[in-house]
């Protein structure tokens, strides 16, 4: 069991290497933050960079292909002479071509499109070998961006009809089309799939390792939590008992007495120094204004007031609420009437009237938030959100209870009774 010294000690250590590692979505140790260097970038292609622009050029550059590309002597490609171009096809090659643009956003149309238009080809179309390469390059962006595998086969079966077709109007020798026109239209899609499957992988690794790195950040948050309980724990008995002292001492010996409550005040700040620093790690994304000083019953006009200028007509009524309020008493009520009225704003609506009542039934506080529920959607609705959980959380860590339901007449109401002593139930 360390002592208080040494657990202040080595959690400030801590916390000064764990600032680092939040920083970076995980928890480490200094040294090994400080081994780790930095991850060489990967190199990007101009698809990756640029898609859209890559897409568009790569649809050109296919149009242009068909159009002045075509199968020579011994399966060597030779340009096509100006002459040649028949402008009827034209029209087909532009739109197998210019559909490729899409073929990240709709592979499975496009895959559709660029059979179609090489199955027209087939009628009355010289030359016309190139055009099943734009059907290639959507075969294989469908197996890289679709998920319906289904319908990616079902493409694959239909590109493979069209080349045992082409081989059967002895374009090509039939067995040559069906064997390595299937291995192709077949291939190019596989390829695809498995190129995507594996980028799911390895997504599907960084979602794993991220929730892992959350798992590490929230244990080491409840540790330091503890840890957290023992530091200011210490504090806190240290000024119980030194001012227990100076109380004995106040009327014999008053120079003593004082120097008993001055070390009283100086451990008091330096256990608010190390709530401040611990807390601040423990609630990393905070922002400053979780720095101000909290709010409590005395700001509900405020309040009031925004909630009015939101459309929400608001009454409030705190002529019986007590004077002092514990801190955290204070501040859950507020939080309560605040959470109600957002509900009432939220779900109730402009046009909608509230009303908030404080009294005090004992030695408790009795909140009363009610609303007619006359905006877009009924009041009840509010029961669906989880704001209720949440203030129903509030009220039973002091003790006390909420009950949040539709009234009779239309409307809802939220009643809490806080027990002012804080005590948790």
């Amino acid at each position: 069991m360390l002592s208080p010294q040494e657990t202040e000690a080595r959690l400030r250590r801590q916390t000064d290497d764990r600032e680092f590692g939040l920083a970076y979505g995980v928890a480490m140790p200094a040294e090994t933050v400080n081994r780790t260097a930095p991850a060489p970038s990967r190199f990007r292609g101009p698809f990756t960079r640029w898609p859209r622009a890559a897409d568009a050029a790569l649809a050109l550059a296919v149009f242009l292909a068909t159009v002045f590309l075509m199968d020579g002597p011994g399966d060597a490609v030779s340009v096509r002479p100006i002459g040649d171009v028949q402008i009827g096809a034209l029209p087909v090659f532009a739109v197998g071509a210019a559909a490729l643009y899409w073929r990240r956003r709709h592979p499975l149309v496009v895959v559709g499109v660029a059979v179609a238009a090489w199955a027209v080809t087939l009628v009355g179309v010289d030359d016309k070998d190139m055009t099943g390469m734009v059907t290639l390059i959507a075969l294989y962006s469908a197996g890289r961006y679709s998920t319906e595998d289904r319908w990616g086969r079902a493409g694959v079966a239909a590109a493979v009809l069209v080349v045992n077709v082409e081989g059967v109007t002895a374009r090509a020798p039939w067995e040559e089309a069906a064997v390595y026109g299937t291995i192709a239209m077949f291939g190019v899609w596989y390829v695809g799939r498995r190129l995507r499957l594996r980028a799911e992988r390895a997504a599907q690794s960084l979602r794993a390792q991220a929730a892992e790195a959350h798992r590490i950040v929230a244990e080491e948050r409840t540790r330091i939590a503890r840890e957290l309980h023992d530091v200011v724990a210490h504090r806190v008995s240290l000024m119980t008992v030194q001012a227990g002292a100076a109380r004995a001492v106040a009327s014999e010996d008053l120079d003593g007495a004082l120097r008993a409550m001055g070390a009283v005040e100086e451990a008091g700040r330096q256990a608010l120094g190390e709530l401040r620093h611990l807390l601040g790690v423990l609630r990393p994304e905070a922002g400053l204004d979780g720095l101000g000083p909290q709010p409590g019953l005395a700001d509900l006009p405020r309040l009031v007031e925004q909630i009015r200028k939101a459309g929400v007509e608001v009454s409030l009524s705190a002529d019986g609420a007590p004077a002092e309020l514990p801190a955290r008493v204070d501040l859950f009520a507020y939080r309560i009437v605040q959470e109600a009225l957002t509900n009432v704003l939220k779900h109730a609506g402009p046009g909608a009237h509230a009303e908030v009542r404080l009294g005090t039934d004992g030695d408790a506080i009795v909140i009363d938030v009610l609303d007619d529920g006359r905006g877009p959607v009924p009041g009840p609705a509010a029961a669906k959100g989880h704001g209720i959980i949440g203030m129903r959380e509030r009220a039973l860590l002091l003790g006390g209870t909420l009950d949040a339901h539709p009234r009779p007449g239309g409307g809802f109401r939220v009643a809490a009774h806080l027990p002012t002593g804080g005590e948790p139930a």
